[in-house]
């Protein structure tokens, strides 16, 4: 009784996406099955294809989702800085979303729902590099801006960087790092 008033209140389908992020959380994207998702949503086997169709209807709609709640991330950040921050958490808070938003292959590219949450976050992205003075390339600062945060965000999440951080807080370990790029001077906390 419970599944057939969710899905008549329109809550199948964000119950079938959280499921699915739980999936991704512990097991990939490739783990993902439509029959195993609608299961753990208490809805029949055909109930998520209404929604997403097929698997990479599913993954898309997470990605825009993700991209989304990331543009949501960076809208109030005052800087450059502070938005390479909030990307980190965001990829800390949301590592499912994080881990299918940026493989295309498992996405439609022309889903127009997609392009417009990538370009609400990418447009976000660009505002904090358009902060920034005498840019001779800001197309190129803004790649060098979101390689740091990407690439800390995703060395974080696969743990290749825990001994480095020790206990230190992410968020500040990440400012540090980007005040020893943009001034050549690293300021550690914690005793360093």
């Amino acid at each position: 009784m419970t599944s057939r008033s969710t899905y008549h209140h329109g809550d199948l389908r964000q119950a079938v996406l959280d499921a699915a992020l739980d999936v991704i959380a512990a097991d990939g994207p490739g783990a993902l099955s439509l029959r195993d998702l609608a299961r753990r949503a208490g809805v029949s086997h055909a109930a998520p294809a209404h929604h997403f169709k097929d698997r990479t209807g599913l993954l898309t709609a997470l990605a825009a989702q993700g991209y989304g709640l990331l543009a949501e991330a960076l809208a109030t950040a005052p800087d450059l800085r502070e938005r390479g921050v909030r990307y980190v958490r965001f990829a800390v808070e949301h590592p499912a979303h994080f881990q299918v938003m940026f493989q295309p292959e498992l996405l439609r590219a022309d889903d127009p729902d997609l392009i417009a949450a990538r370009e609400r976050a990418s447009a976000e992205l660009r505002a904090g590099v358009a902060g920034l003075r005498e840019l001779p390339d800001a197309r190129t600062a803004g790649i060098a801006a979101w390689s740091l945060a990407h690439g800390f965000a995703t060395l974080l999440l696969t743990h290749n960087v825990r001994d480095a951080l020790g206990d230190r807080d992410p968020e500040d370990y990440f400012r540090s790092l980007t005040g020893l790029l943009f001034t050549g001077q690293l300021h550690l906390t914690d005793g360093e």
